[in-house]
């Protein structure tokens, strides 16, 4: 088991279940360090005074506030300290409501809640089916690495969740940061008719596996290619997007664009309700692999996960072939 960031003890009423906190989320972004061309020495940062070469040692910097224009007011470590709110080790729901309720604007990161040993199990198996029997969510405040935070706790697959939230002074209103916004359209109009059309026709089931990063792939994809000394070829970038000058044209024709598609759906719902999809997957790989239905992105995603090697230079025809024969 992962270990817990934050341990502490969830109440409700006068029950206490002893609980650990562990992130359930994790960033999967590509780390690359910066070094030098030529030498290729690693690049790092000091911290060097204004207008000086001088670097200046950590236990030599202040905290500075600034007030307005270039007036400031500077603390001390200790006398930011001041404002600690020490080391709470209870998170106290105060609150329940419906989870529908809350906009996911005010989200910021998920933590799981785990009981901290067996004799827990009891209190929090009991609270979380009791929450799942009603549908709420319990509103909660607690103390983490001397920063207060509010938090929902809600209920998802076996386990209880903790969404830290932004205070609601926190949450910038879209009429001080967007100039000015657009008129509503009329419910009636054909241009809201067919923008509702379009949207039916693109409305599916949620499912969290058909998104991937793409770009995250292709560009691990690029490195190991680089690291085996295959050549990268730099490819130009697409036609840009035509300007839209008829809104009832365009909307028209993602209509149209969208019922091809959608004609796929059925068979793709039906595989992933029998739980066959990934093997259906590579019984499609035979012979022609219907690899000519596809994009050139979706060929590309198929070819990495093949590990076809070259794929970043191919053009489309190259990865239909690649893809078939690979499948």
């Amino acid at each position: 088991m992962a270990r817990s960031i934050w341990t502490g003890s969830l109440s409700f009423g006068l029950v206490n279940v002893p609980v650990g906190l562990l992130s359930a989320t994790e960033q999967k972004d590509v780390a690359f360090h910066q070094r030098e061309k030529g030498t290729n020495a690693r690049i790092r940062y000091k911290r060097v005074a204004e207008d000086t070469n001088r670097e200046v040692d950590y236990d030599d910097i202040v905290k500075g506030y600034e007030l307005s224009g270039d007036t400031f007011v500077t603390l001390t470590k200790d006398e930011v300290g001041a404002a600690d709110l020490g080391r709470s080790r209870n998170i106290e729901i105060t609150d329940f409501v419906d989870i529908a309720e809350v906009d996911p604007i005010y989200f910021e990161k998920t933590y799981y809640l785990a009981p901290k040993d067996k004799s827990a199990h009891g209190a929090y198996g009991l609270l979380r089916d009791a929450m799942a029997q009603k549908g709420l969510a319990g509103v909660a405040s607690f103390i983490m690495r001397g920063k207060e935070y509010l938090a929902v706790i809600r209920t998802w697959k076996r386990v209880l969740v903790l969404e830290t939230m932004l205070f609601a002074d926190e949450v910038r209103d879209p009429e001080d940061v967007i100039d000015e916004l657009p008129r509503a359209h009329k419910k009636d109009s054909r241009e809201m008719k067919a923008a509702v059309n379009l949207i039916e026709q693109l409305t599916t089931q949620w499912d969290p596996e058909r998104y991937h990063d793409t770009y995250r792939e292709r560009l691990l994809g690029i490195v190991r290619d680089k690291a085996k000394g295959r050549e990268v070829s730099v490819e130009a970038p697409g036609p840009r997007r035509e300007k839209v000058v008829d809104l009832m044209d365009a909307l028209q024709r993602s209509i149209d664009e969208a019922k091809g598609k959608g004609s796929r759906r059925p068979q793709e719902k039906a595989r992933r309700a029998s739980g066959t999809t990934k093997t259906a997957a590579k019984s499609r790989g035979r012979k022609s692999a219907d690899v000519t239905s596809l994009s050139k992105q979706e060929l590309y995603d198929r070819a990495a996960k093949l590990d076809i090697a070259g794929r970043s230079k191919m053009s489309r025809a190259q990865l239909e072939r690649a893809v078939a024969k690979a499948s």
